[in-house]
């Protein structure tokens, strides 16, 4: 099991500089606490929620804290944005590293943010589609034509290095399944995903891969709380929850000492989760900051319980 970390991108109540300074600290931590892979969100028109750092330009800076030889990668909402300039954005900044660079995908949500694009809610399963299908060719080094785009003879150069990594995010609908097991080399799952839905979604993920052939692998995101003090973190934990945070259960999160959190995770590797990526709650930065080292090591307890495992094929 490899552990990545998604470092939040909303500050709420810093100013525009202290919010970049937040996230770049936490890279920094994250690459000293010897985590797998680093991933930024992606959001758009929110303006009226305080700072939300952009990923393009954030992981284009992060990568100059980040070592060359650990992937990092992005989520792109793709009916927000125009293939050809988010194949450019992929090909730069996979070019700046030795590893695969990791694309997340996304269909998006919410009508605020869809407008504030000028993006259509009612058509982004299929823009979806479309977007992988043309992304997928010109980093392939293919000129594309895209007539719904008016787009004529578009290719792209830097193209990286190495084949990216596809996970697709999608939920468990068949046709978001279905997507993930055709087109992505990975599903990624929502943060609030587990138990007994999370076991059939894997089973779904698989028998769908297998049946075209093509390899599978489960990658779960979780909002993490990593404490010295077990009790004090599940107690601050629990409060954050019963004040409303995020819509989230408190058994849809991961807090504790290392060793509970070890547990907690080597408990979705047994599932058959294959990577777990992290995000600290929304706590002050020195306990974020503190959470993130720790994690460091909990991915090394991980290790001699056997989750160390290569990703699974389908």
């Amino acid at each position: 099991m490899r552990v990545g970390i998604s470092i939040a991108s909303n500050h709420a109540g810093l100013d525009d500089r202290s919010a970049v300074r937040v996230v770049i600290e936490r890279a920094r931590v994250a690459a000293a606490a010897g985590l797998d892979h680093l991933s930024l969100g992606d959001h758009h028109g929110m303006g009226g929620a305080g700072p939300y750092v952009q990923n393009v330009p954030m992981l284009g800076r992060l990568l100059a804290e980040w070592p060359s030889d650990r992937s990092a990668g992005l989520l792109f909402l793709l009916p927000l944005w125009h293939p050809v300039l988010a194949a450019e954005q992929i090909g730069t900044l996979a070019a700046m590293s030795d590893a695969p660079f990791i694309v997340q995908t996304g269909i998006g949500a919410g009508q605020s943010q869809f407008g504030s694009m000028g993006a259509s809610l009612a058509t982004r399963g299929k823009a979806t589609d479309a977007a992988i299908a043309a992304i997928k060719l010109l980093l392939d080094g293919s000129t594309v034509q895209i007539p719904e785009l008016a787009v004529t003879d578009a290719s792209i150069s830097p193209r990286p290095p190495v084949p990216v990594e596809w996970w697709i995010g999608s939920g468990m609908a068949p046709a978001a399944m279905e997507r993930a097991a055709r087109l992505g080399d990975a599903w990624y799952t929502a943060p609030t995903l587990g138990g007994a839905e999370l076991d059939a979604g894997i089973a779904d993920y698989r028998r769908r891969c297998s049946a075209l052939g093509r390899p599978s692998r489960v990658i779960v995101r979780r909002d993490v709380l990593v404490g010295d003090d077990d009790t004090a973190t599940v107690a601050r934990a629990e409060a954050l929850i019963a004040a409303g945070y995020r819509g989230f259960r408190f058994d849809q999160i991961v807090a504790g000492g290392v060793d509970r959190v070890t547990e907690q995770l080597a408990g979705l590797a047994r599932s058959g989760v294959d990577d777990v990526v992290v995000r600290s709650l929304s706590v002050d930065q020195p306990s974020a900051l503190r959470s993130i080292e720790l994690m460091g090591s909990v991915r090394e307890r991980l290790l001699p319980l056997g989750v160390d495992a290569e990703p699974t094929e389908g």
